[in-house]
């Protein structure tokens, strides 16, 4: 596997682990007290932990399609989260807006 494919992998697999610290910090900002918990601690330190993960990417990937892979990953996943973990849901309208902005995103990768 070459270095840049490896690169995009790891890319998708932080965004995930970023999406797991989402999970934590959404739920502690559901609480009294959203500083003073456990949950946004592992929220905090997992945020922190994939930033050592991102500082080994970035020299493998153009910043603009790191971000591209980054957002649609995450806008894809945390739709799922909010909707699986947290009884969210989406009108039809959001789920167009969504839509649009990966398109977007895809589009922006073309021309950068």
């Amino acid at each position: 596997m070459n270095s840049s494919l490896f690169a995009i992998f790891l890319t998708i697999l932080l965004s995930l682990f970023a999406v797991v610290g989402d999970y934590f910090l959404k739920t502690a900002s559901n609480l009294e007290s959203p500083f003073r918990n456990w949950n946004f601690l592992a929220g905090f330190l997992i945020y922190s932990l994939s930033a050592f993960g991102w500082v080994l990417v970035m020299p493998h990937l153009k910043l603009a399609y790191l971000g591209v892979i980054l957002s649609i990953t995450m806008i894809l996943s945390l739709c799922v989260l909010g909707i699986f973990f947290f009884d969210e849901s989406l009108s039809p309208k959001e789920w167009v807006g969504v839509g649009l902005a990966i398109a977007s995103l895809v589009l922006l990768q073309r021309v950068a």
